[in-house]
């Protein structure tokens, strides 16, 4: 099995136990916030499956539609980080339409946006570094 698809499957696997987040109890404040951070809602969980989904399903398919996945995803993960990052509200989940820009402490956003930032960003560097493997 070539690294891209060991890469993808390995985001299939966080993101199946980012969806589920929600329903792991002690996980979540009185709030609702997971980790004290971020509040996880159903439009976030169908984004995490979905995705957890994708990167699985091409992690089978083949090292093409791994890489695919990987330059997809992170792609429109980062994006939605840094817009999360700059506005408050990323896209991914409805947030900047339902929400508007939102002000809220940078160190926040910072908390609130890196692990689409990070996930993003490795899943792009990943798709680069190993494009040879597909």
């Amino acid at each position: 099995m070539t690294t891209v698809r060991k890469i993808a499957f390995a985001y299939a696997a966080i993101l199946f136990v980012v969806a589920g987040l929600n329903y792991i109890p002690g996980l979540t404040d009185a709030e609702g916030r997971a980790f004290g951070i971020f509040a996880l809602d159903i439009y976030d969980d169908l984004l995490h499956l979905a995705s957890a989904l994708w990167a699985g399903t091409a992690a089978f398919l083949s090292t093409r539609a791994a890489r695919s996945f990987l330059l997809y995803f992170g792609i429109l993960y980062l994006a939605d980080g840094l817009l999360g990052l700059a506005t408050g509200s990323g896209y991914l989940d409805l947030g900047i339409i339902n929400y508007g820009i939102q002000d809220l402490p940078f160190g926040f956003k910072i908390l609130a946006n890196m692990p689409h930032i990070s996930l993003g960003g490795i899943a792009v560097l990943s798709a680069i570094l190993f494009r040879k493997e597909a």
